[in-house]
């Protein structure tokens, strides 16, 4: 071994040395983490894992029963359109064992995208393959394409395009955040296409026309062989411009895992988490010392530093971060204490299956509080 090489290995091992021996002391065990809407893929990525399948499978399986659901608007099947109403997905897997990763990003017709990545990685010698190359090669695969916008979707998108013809609204195309306000004629009119919905449909048409979702899911596994994967995907920012791809699909922002220290993923607003390279920089906190908790606290304080810790700015978005280290040690963490939603305030939590019964919610910590 070369003096410099030896230098550099040398150089790394005291800061990986705390989590190695943590990882050592306490063992590995079956455990999976995921975003707040991730209850049912941590228990399906659960009985992958304890029936001895791999973690990035286990992962995988777990989030397509989420790309399934339409009634999750901010994921696969059903998801919210971009502004011309087309559905465009990204996805992003990394496998610990074999520190292989895939993406896809801008894909249309294909609900299962986390599937999709995970054929890039396997059956390519690229990253990331996005748009039309992203469909042509899952059509050589014989996945078959479908039309991802759902009714559901469909009256959402146009009760924000009311908003804009109406002058009550913003777009993408400029700062700040849509802002329609439903009148009795916006109503009327979702009522001439749609006229057996209820109000309670109507009301929650504007309502994510004017909130829309950020959710996207990640998931996070460990097994008890010490394997560790991680996956994350999304139908992206509502009524964005087409072709805008977010932080899910991209390796050591919307996912990142190191076999020998932890793995990290993030849901929210995507631009954010790609300016600070989120997961990774969690990762390689947990790598200098720090548990997940402080290491995905830190990155949300340079979040908050890109804006000089301007609340204001800050309030017009959020953003969570999730930590699984190599010892089975998690967190979740939020920018915000919460969100007020229907005028009251509601917490932020993730997913937990630690095989000992079922999924559960736990609380998230947070940087900043959000009053009510």
């Amino acid at each position: 071994m070369r003096r410099r090489d030896w230098l550099l290995t040398s150089a790394v091992l005291p800061a990986a040395a705390p989590v190695a021996a943590r990882a050592a002391q306490a063992g590995p065990k079956n455990i999976v983490i995921s975003s707040a809407n991730g209850t049912k893929a941590c228990a399906k990525a659960m009985d992958v894992l304890k029936a001895g399948g791999d973690t990035l499978e286990a992962v995988v399986q777990g989030v397509t029963l989420v790309e399934d659901d339409p009634n999750d608007t901010s994921v696969g099947y059903g998801g919210l359109p971009n502004e011309e109403g087309i559905v465009e997905l990204d996805a992003s897997v990394m496998h610990g064992p074999t520190r292989r990763a895939g993406s896809v990003a801008s894909v249309r017709n294909i609900k299962n995208v986390a599937r999709l990545a995970k054929l890039v990685m396997e059956q390519t010698d690229h990253v990331m393959i996005v748009g039309e190359g992203a469909t042509r090669f899952a059509r050589a695969w014989g996945i078959p394409e479908i039309n991802l916008l759902t009714e559901r979707s469909r009256m959402a998108w146009m009760a924000w395009k009311q908003s804009l013809r109406d002058g009550e609204g913003n777009n993408n195309w400029t700062d700040g955040l849509d802002a329609p306000t439903p009148t009795a004629k916006q109503a009327a009119a979702l009522r001439q296409i749609w006229p057996e919905a209820s109000d309670e449909m109507i009301a929650w048409a504007f309502e994510v026309a004017h909130f829309p979702t950020t959710g996207t899911i990640n998931c996070l596994a460990l097994n008890a062989k010490g394997e560790m994967s991680g996956t994350t995907t999304t139908s992206g920012m509502a009524w964005k411009i087409p072709g805008r791809v977010g932080d899910s699909p991209i390796i050591g922002a919307g996912v990142y895992v190191d076999q020998e220290v932890g793995a990290a993923g993030s849901t929210g607003r995507g631009e954010e988490n790609i300016r600070v390279a989120g997961a990774h920089s969690i990762v390689e906190n947990m790598r200098h010392g720090m548990d997940p908790k402080d290491a995905c606290l830190d990155v949300l304080k340079r979040i908050a530093r890109n804006y000089n810790n301007d609340a204001a700015k800050l309030a017009k978005f959020d953003i969570n971060f999730y930590a699984l280290r190599k010892d089975g040690v998690h967190a979740g963490a939020s920018l915000w204490s919460g969100r007020v939603l229907r005028g009251y305030m509601s917490g932020f939590q993730y997913s937990v299956n630690d095989g000992t019964g079922d999924s559960r919610l736990e609380k998230c910590v947070w940087l900043l509080e959000r009053k009510a």
